[in-house]
């Protein structure tokens, strides 16, 4: 299992993943599941993954090497985000359908889902959802973010505090409480943390962020946020007599 965010908002987008690998409670492994893309000056592509690690894995492969022997599409020479949507759309279906067909049962999962967002030269920020089947969906204002992976635990933070004109540094805090709340929750999510944030039209390559459990500020927010949780649930109004009685 792992965990997932990505976000397109009027200012840019940000995008969040942990790198916590299992399987089994005695096999537990850290593989980065954020990848960039891009060219400086001219477009910058981020990519998240979950689902199968073989399958994710084959996937970034497989795009790296597109862009290396110069393929005549791939993600570093498509006009738009969308057709690059399209191309990472094809290569997963075809990994998953490569390694059904060499499987001997139908007992293990080989699906992924794929986050894919950034923006273009001449285009505006856009970020897609991947489906294992190749299809995909786009974020739009009036649901400005994606989860994969394990996302029930972090998703309420998120539907109650971000919207698409959310400012970047507060969109991020939301996004590293919802990770907070999913690792306190879930043990197959854990640090450390990647992170990139980019803001519109720069079209700069941000080298991004890793951050471990004694992150200083990832620290700080965690302990604030499970404190003013106690201290609201301590002020709330005591629930009416017929309520529990």
């Amino acid at each position: 299992m792992t965990y997932c965010v990505a976000m397109r908002l009027e200012e840019g987008l940000v995008f969040v993943s942990d790198s916590r690998t299992n399987a089994g409670v005695d096999h537990i492994a850290i593989f980065r599941k954020l990848h960039r893309f891009g060219v400086r000056g001219e477009r910058i592509i981020v990519l998240q993954t979950a689902g199968n690690l073989a399958t994710s894995q084959a996937v970034i492969t497989r795009l790296q090497h597109q862009i290396q022997s110069n393929a005549e599409r791939n993600l570093h020479n498509v006009s738009t985000l969308f057709e690059a949507a399209e191309i990472v759309g094809e290569c997963m279906a075809h990994e998953i359908q490569h390694v059904t067909g060499l499987a001997q049962s139908n007992e293990y999962d080989f699906s992924s889902s794929i986050l894919i967002g950034g923006q273009i030269k001449g285009e505006p920020p856009e970020l897609y959802s991947i489906y294992p089947q190749g299809n995909f969906i786009a974020a739009t204002m009036d649901t400005p973010y994606f989860q994969i992976g394990e996302s029930k635990y972090g998703k309420p933070i998120l539907d109650r505090a971000l919207n698409y004109h959310t400012p970047l540094d507060k969109a991020l805090r939301c996004a590293l409480i919802s990770f907070d709340s999913t690792i306190r929750s879930n043990v197959s999510v854990g640090t450390p943390l990647d992170l990139i944030v980019y803001r519109a039209n720069q079209f700069n390559l941000p080298e991004g962020r890793r951050l471990y459990d004694n992150d200083p500020y990832f620290s700080m927010i965690r302990q604030q946020w499970s404190d003013g949780l106690r201290s609201t649930m301590s002020n709330l109004p005591q629930p009416p007599d017929d309520y529990w009685r």
